[in-house]
C-alpha cells in the first residue's frame, strides 16, 4: 500500500552508476510485486512456462537482478516474516480489492477488451507461498544473500541501514522512511520506465535516493512526528488514514501539536476512524522486530543450477547464457581491478 508521502518528500534522481560498490537492502516482496504486475502480456496475462506456472516474477529477478550486479551493486534482499496483528484489516481489504479486480478482469475477458484486461489483471496479483519459495531459490542461486525478517522487511531493511550494514534500503513505497532508514532508493528496480498509477500508460523513471535527515530538517519535524504524520494519511495498519486529512494538512497538524500527540490524535478525531488506540499503532511502527542475525556474504553465481532452474521454466538458452556471460565477464573485471591496486 505504502504511506502517501509522495507530495512532502524531496528526492534527488541519481544515476545507477553512484551505487557501484554499495551495499543494499533489498524490500523483496515490494520488487517482487512489481514485476509481477509490469511483465505481462499485451492482455494482462503473465508470462507463463508450459506447464502454466507463472514466471513473470523470474523473468524479472534475472534479468534486472543480473543487469544491477554488472553494475557492480550489492543487493541483499530482505523477505517479509511474520505480519503484525494490526495489518489482517489491511490485508483483508487488499484481498476484496483483488477479488474484485479478478471479476472484472473475467468480465473484460469475455468482452476481449484488451485495455481493461490489463487493467484489472495488475490489480489482481497475488503473491503466493511459491512464487516466494522460486524467488529465493533463483536468489540464492546468483549468489545474492537473502535475510529474513522476523516481521515487516521495510522494518528490517531500514534497521540494516541505519546500523550502518547496508548503505540504503531498496523499495518504491515510503514505509522505510519511518521506520528510520537514512536513505531510500526508489525505482530501482524498473528500467527506464514505470506504470502511471491507476493508467495504462508509463512514464519515464529514474532511479532517485531520499534522504531522511535532509527530509526531516525541510518538513521542520523529527521521526516521531513522521510517523504520526504517516499515521493520519494512513499506514498498513491504519489503512486510508483520517478521512478529509490529506499530507499537507497532515503536517501542518503535526507541526502545531509538535511532540503532544494525545492533543494531536483527539483534534483529527482518531476515534471516529479507528476501534483501536493510536498509541497502538504509533508504537507498533516504533517497535517492529528486527533482527541482527543475518550473514551478507556475496557469493559467486551457480552457473548451471541457474541454467538448470531457468531451462525447466522455458527461459531462453541463449539470452541465459548471455546475461551469465556478462555477469561473469563484470566479476572478472572487478577481480583484476582489485587485484591491481595492490601494484
Amino acid at each position: 500500500m505504502g504511506i502517501a508521502f509522495k507530495d512532502l518528500i524531496i528526492s534527488e534522481e541519481i544515476e545507477i552508476s553512484s551505487l557501484t560498490g554499495k551495499k543494499l537492502a533489498v524490500d523483496a516482496h515490494n520488487t517482487i510485486f512489481q514485476f509481477l504486475t509490469t511483465i505481462r502480456a499485451a492482455d494482462g496475462t503473465p508470462l507463463k512456462d508450459s506447464k502454466g506456472n507463472v514466471t513473470s516474477h523470474l523473468v524479472g529477478l534475472f534479468s534486472r537482478t543480473a543487469k544491477l550486479m554488472q553494475s557492480g551493486l550489492k543487493l541483499a534482499f530482505v523477505f517479509d516474516g511474520k505480519a503484525p496483528d494490526l495489518k489482517q484489516k489491511t490485508r483483508e481489504q487488499r484481498s476484496a480489492l483483488k477479488d474484485a479486480a479478478f471479476e472484472k478482469y473475467k468480465e473484460a475477458a469475455k468482452r476481449e477488451d484488451v485495455d481493461e484486461m490489463r487493467k484489472y489483471a495488475a490489480q489482481s496479483v497475488r503473491l503466493t507461498p511459491e512464487i516466494i519459495e522460486e524467488s529465493k531459490q533463483l536468489l540464492s542461486l546468483l549468489g545474492i544473500p537473502i535475510v529474513q525478517a522476523p516481521s515487516e522487511a521495510e522494518a528490517q531493511a531500514a534497521f540494516m541501514a541505519s546500523s550502518g550494514a547496508v548503505f540504503a534500503a531498496v523499495s518504491q513505497d515510503y514505509d522505510s522512511l519511518v521506520n528510520g532508514a537514512p536513505k531510500l532508493i526508489r525505482n530501482l528496480s524498473i528500467s527506464g520506465k514505470r506504470k502511471k498509477a491507476n493508467k495504462l500508460s508509463y512514464e519515464a523513471a529514474k532511479p532517485e535516493m531520499i534522504d531522511l535527515a535532509l527530509n526531516l530538517n525541510n518538513l521542520g519535524i523529527d521521526r516521531s512526528q513522521l510517523i504520526a504524520l504517516g499515521m493520519l494519511v494512513g499506514t498498513d495498519y491504519n489503512p486510508g488514514g483520517i478521512k478529509g486529512i490529506g499530507p499537507k494538512n497532515a503536517l501542518k497538524l503535526v507541526k502545531k501539536h509538535g511532540t503532544d500527540f494525545e492533543a494531536l490524535f483527539k483534534e483529527a478525531k482518531w476515534g471516529e476512524s479507528f476501534e483501536f488506540g493510536w498509541n497502538e499503532v504509533f508504537y507498533l511502527i516504533k517497535n517492529i522486530p528486527v533482527t541482527e542475525d543475518y550473514s551478507l556474504q556475496w557469493k559467486g553465481a551457480d552457473i548451471e543450477g541457474v541454467k538448470e532452474m531457468l531451462l525447466k521454466k522455458d527461459f531462453s538458452e541463449q539470452r541465459i547464457n548471455l546475461a551469465l556471460e556478462n555477469l561473469a565477464k563484470n566479476t572478472e573485471k572487478k577481480s583484476q581491478k582489485g587485484l591491481s591496486e595492490f601494484f
